[in-house]
């Protein structure tokens, strides 16, 4: 299985070792040209000084033996110890390529004398100059490096040839060392490199095996795992971090759904274990026929509640889904009057006073789904009514700021504990956890509320001060 360990590891080892070999054969190629080039230039200084040295010990030299100027020893020195500063070979011929003297700069080299130089090459350099490869036909063992050049007269009369020799091993043994130090130096750069690669690509590829762990462990249901992120700071520290965030959440929204299911299920069991029990109690003549009709209308109260329930649920799971209609333009105040009008019977039943502070000049309008806000404000009344107390004031407002309309829902009646006014928008959370004081509710009439909006991306809130509870919500006004 190749692992990003594996890839990141091959990866730099890769590119290192290619980019050695790119510069290694670049330094290799240029140091072996400048060092030919080097030896080039140095032959072809050392024969230019040997024929106008020769050219001159010829000129001075007394009648009749300038041909013998290569037997004396100040000549024969001279050319030993360019020879031996050099690490050349100097030979000295005549223009028919007879050659008369030749030195390495330890002795003669007697061996040489009177050979001949092959007849196209002496021509060559009586020409003008040779620079190049040669091995003399056979007087040298190997090929060396060779410069010629001619021996002339300030006329400009040809008087012999020179020629400096190089060994081309000792030229090729200096690239050699050069490319030996390039490729030790290589190889230790190289298992630098892999060792540095090799400990941060363990220190990269380790968390995230951990997470992947951590989410093969999730998957089994152990939503308590979490994925320890150190001090890592990096992306792989931040993906770490939002894999434990993902899991907080999902362990929360597991919780959630465990409470939800415990709740539905307790709403369902109440009304259906009364209905049952009722029914059950009429039908074997417990209860007395006197005494029926009330047990009917207990039942029909219970059958209405769980109608009411399987409603809300239906609601909600079309709101959680976001099967929402597309946002239209419609007036706040009809529509917040219109859900009032609908709850009439209810407000006269409690006596309450309706404090209304809309706008009666112009009507306000904004952007949303005009149903979905409707069963809002239908919610959000409906929820005021219930816990007014008998006579007390329900209060209605719309205000305008900016963007977004205010819209304030409050009533008269018990204060919500702040401990609850937090959780008073969680779905089946009753003010009332005996569940005995508000029958009528299913505790999802608020939840679906923040529902509606959360999905409008507006807000609300919820203030209970001195008997007093305010709800208020904002739209955008369009």
């Amino acid at each position: 299985m190749k692992t990003m360990y594996g890839r990141q590891f091959a990866t730099m080892v890769s590119m290192v070792l290619l980019s050695f070999l790119m510069l290694g054969a670049s330094f290799a190629t240029l140091s072996y040209q400048y060092t030919i080039r080097d030896k080039k230039d140095t032959l072809e200084r050392n024969a230019k000084y040997i024929a106008e040295f020769t050219s001159v010990a010829i000129r001075t030299a007394p009648q009749g033996s300038g041909s013998l100027v290569w037997q004396t020893s100040a000549f024969q020195n001279y050319l030993n110890s360019v020879a031996q500063v050099s690490d050349s070979h100097v030979i000295v011929a005549t223009l028919e390529g007879t050659i008369v003297y030749a030195t390495a700069g330890n002795g003669e080299l007697s061996e040489m004398q009177f050979q001949e130089l092959p007849p196209d090459l002496a021509g060559q350099i009586a020409a003008g100059s040779y620079v190049g490869m040669a091995d003399l036909g056979g007087l040298y063992a190997e090929l060396r490096y060779l410069v010629g050049l001619p021996i002339t007269t300030v006329e400009g009369y040809l008087q012999g040839l020179v020629l400096v020799s190089a060994s081309a091993s000792n030229i090729s043994g200096v690239w050699r060392d050069l490319s030996g130090i390039l490729l030790v130096t290589a190889l230790a750069v190289i298992l630098i490199a892999a060792i540095i690669s090799s400990v941060t690509s363990m220190r990269q590829s380790q968390p995230i095996k951990e997470i992947a762990a951590a989410a093969r462990q999730f998957g089994l249901g152990q939503l308590d795992v979490r994925v320890d992120v150190g001090c890592r700071r990096d992306e792989v520290g931040e993906l770490a971090e939002a894999f434990n965030a993902m899991a907080d959440s999902l362990s929360t929204s597991e919780q959630r759904r465990s409470e939800f299911i415990a709740n539905v299920s307790h709403e369902l069991k109440t009304p259906m274990t009364t209905i049952a029990g009722f029914a059950d109690g009429i039908l074997d003549g417990t209860i007395p026929p006197d005494q029926e009709r009330h047990y009917l209308q207990i039942i029909s109260s219970e059958t209405r509640r769980l109608s009411r329930l399987v409603r809300s649920m239906l609601d909600l799971s079309r709101l959680q889904s976001d099967e929402r209609a597309a946002q239209q333009q419609f007036d706040i105040c009809e529509t917040l009057v219109r859900a009032l009008v609908s709850l009439e019977r209810k407000v006269n039943a409690k006596h309450l006073e309706v404090a209304a502070q809309l706008p009666e000049d112009e009507p306000i309008p904004v952007w949303g789904d005009q149903d979905a806000i409707t069963q809002v404000c239908y919610n959000l009344l409906d929820n005021a009514i219930k816990f007014s107390q008998e006579g007390g004031v329900l209060g209605l407002g719309v205000t305008v700021k900016g963007p977004k309309a205010t819209i304030t829902i409050s009533n008269q009646g018990e204060t919500i504990p702040p401990e609850e006014q937090s959780l008073i928008f969680d779905r089946f959370h009753k003010t009332d956890h005996s569940r005995s004081a508000d029958r009528d509710g299913v505790g999802l009439g608020l939840y679906i509320v923040k529902t509606i909006l959360n999905s409008h991306k507006e807000s609300i809130t919820c203030v209970s001060e001195d008997g007093v509870t305010k709800f208020v919500f904002t739209l955008t006004r369009a």
